[in-house]
């Protein structure tokens, strides 16, 4: 060893930040172990467990572009026409397609690449948003409990039910990465930092539109904290808006994404009648593994969303929190893809990682053990037993 490097290494400081993102690391690690051993059960390749459902379509349009996904790229209903690949939003094929501009790296290496060092991003933003939110929901804890409730929101996260959407080509990992960092932004008051996540984020899911929201509202309530503060409000909603004028150009219609959406996957806003209906089917009567699991994981979360309430989140985290869940549970929609839809919706989970992180840390471990695997199993079972989109 070089005395450079061991001066480095002699310097380096074991902060909170690489706590949080050597546990997000070693939770994904071992989902995607668990999820190679299943797969090697059913004889199914890590590959294309990775790249399943739409996990395929965002490495299409990053390799192809919008106009130029293969036939194969179909809607719910088996049907490909010239504008059912703008059904999804450009920010995440996009990096993907940029980073597999480098020589020697695929579509598929560059979407792992991305999900990766998303995911550090996200963890070091969840952590930190965990952190500041217990101190505000917590005032008379010590900072030590503080910064154990942000690890423990990022646990939570990394080893949510479907967290392996986190290892795969799929948004969650970004979308949820720049949603921590705009509801920071909004909380610290970091104006820039958060107009510009927010208008990121609305180019990544159309879910971005909570946290627009959020960032819009804060601005205005916010207005006499200066330019910093009107220019987030302005930025927030441009990367949204910008794509469905993308849209509206490419079909002839203002409302071209959603009859897009409407038309191929079945999904509009019926004030909860599906998610209702499928609660009182599967409870009722007899029902499927997956369908039992995911009316409890919405129950769950409705639970969540309350104690929420009663545990007095930072107001711009609990109306993000309702927005998000609101579009996830009062739209029509592949009911058991639930599971993976209420990922970004993770800020729920803020009571228990408070509570946990006051209490023991047998406790604390234990729980963080719990589910990890837990969320291995589930993660694996979805995607190699499951034969239905997530």
């Amino acid at each position: 060893m070089t005395s450079a490097l061991r001066s480095r290494l002699s310097t380096f400081r074991w902060t909170p930040a690489w706590t949080a993102v050597t546990v997000y690391l070693a939770i994904r690690v071992f989902g995607v172990l668990v999820l190679a051993w299943f797969g090697d059960i059913r004889e199914m390749g890590l590959r294309g467990l990775l790249t399943k459902w739409d996990g395929t379509w965002m490495l299409d349009i990053a390799e192809f572009g919008y106009d130029g996904v293969p036939a194969t790229g179909t809607d719910a209903n088996g049907i490909h026409t010239a504008t059912t690949a703008y059904a999804f939003f450009p920010g995440y094929p996009g990096l993907v397609g940029l980073i597999s501009q480098v020589p020697f790296v695929s579509p598929f290496a560059a979407g792992l690449i991305v999900n990766v060092v998303i995911g550090v991003v996200a963890a070091v933003g969840i952590n930190r948003l965990g952190t500041v939110c217990a101190r505000r929901m917590r005032p008379q804890a010590s900072e030590a409990v503080a910064r154990r409730a942000g690890l423990m929101l990022v646990i939570l996260f990394a080893a949510a039910p479907m967290g392996i959407v986190l290892s795969m080509t799929y948004t969650e990992a970004l979308f949820c990465a720049l949603t921590a960092w705009a509801l920071v932004g909004v909380l610290e008051e970091r104006w820039l930092l958060a107009g510009f996540s927010a208008l990121a984020v609305g180019l990544v899911r159309p879910t971005g539109i909570a946290v627009v929201f959020v960032v819009m509202l804060a601005a205005v309530l916010a207005r006499r904290d200066g330019t910093r503060a009107w220019i987030a409000g302005v930025l927030a909603p441009l990367g949204y808006i910008g794509y469905l004028c993308v849209v509206w150009a490419k079909t002839g219609s203002p409302t071209g994404w959603f009859t897009i959406q409407t038309s191929g996957w079945d999904t509009r806003f019926d004030g909860g009648r599906a998610t209702g209906n499928f609660l009182y089917d599967n409870l009722t009567g007899a029902a499927d593994f997956v369908s039992i699991a995911t009316c409890l994981l919405i129950i769950a979360s409705l639970i969540l969303l309350a104690w929420s309430f009663v545990d007095r989140l930072p107001w711009p985290v609990l109306v993000y929190a309702v927005l998000v869940m609101s579009s996830v549970l009062l739209s029509s929609g592949l009911m058991q893809s639930r599971a993976r839809l209420l990922l970004p919706a993770f800020v729920i989970l803020l009571p228990v990682a408070v509570r946990l992180a006051g209490a023991s840390w047998t406790a604390f471990v234990s729980s963080a053990i719990v589910a990890t695997l837990a969320s291995a199993w589930f993660g694996a079972y979805m995607l190699t037993v499951f034969e239905y989109a997530i």
